[in-house]
């Protein structure tokens, strides 16, 4: 019984705030993680560039209407090279008009952000925050249904049960 309680705190003991970074939304406003506490948040990491970006994002727009009404917010961040950069930001905007995406959508992601989230440097890549603004799961690589909606259930039960995996790999 002891193992199976210190095998459900682990994840939770491993924790840790998300570090303020700074993005930029799609009118150029800045926006920062911290902005973000009072909800959970699923966080995607995306590249216009990145196949498995494609096939992941409609499954999270899906879960953005899914969750719809509920204190969950699902932000999408591009980090193609220097949004600010006009040929960058026009390949963007052609994406989203491509793929209408239910979520937000902000710009400016780069590998250093990815790592100072414990990430690593393959997209995409979804970290799953509580409302405290603390990391409770990542995805590393295409993630999947249950990937998404365990933590969030999980957060939206109250933490009751077992904690979901802190860290999954896709790739």
């Amino acid at each position: 019984m002891a193992v199976a309680l210190i095998a459900c705190i682990a994840p939770i003991a491993d924790a840790k705030r998300a570090p303020n970074l700074e993005f930029k939304n799609l009118t150029g406003q800045t926006e920062k993680l911290s902005d973000l506490r009072g909800s959970i948040t699923v966080v995607n990491f995306w590249a216009t560039w990145c196949g498995p970006c494609l096939e992941e994002l409609p499954l999270l727009s899906k879960l953005t209407q899914e969750y719809s009404g509920k204190k969950v917010r699902f932000i999408a961040i591009s980090a193609d090279a220097d949004p600010e950069n006009r040929k960058n930001r026009a390949k963007i905007d052609q994406f989203l008009t491509n793929h209408s995406l239910a979520m937000e959508v902000w710009l400016g992601a780069d590998l250093d952000m990815l790592d100072r989230l414990n990430l690593g440097n393959v997209l995409p890549a979804t970290v799953i925050l509580d409302e405290q603004g603390e990391v409770v799961a990542r995805v590393m690589g295409e993630a999947h249904e249950e990937d998404v909606k365990t933590p969030v259930e999980w957060l939206l039960n109250g933490k009751s049960g077992p904690a979901p995996t802190a860290v999954i790999k896709h790739y």
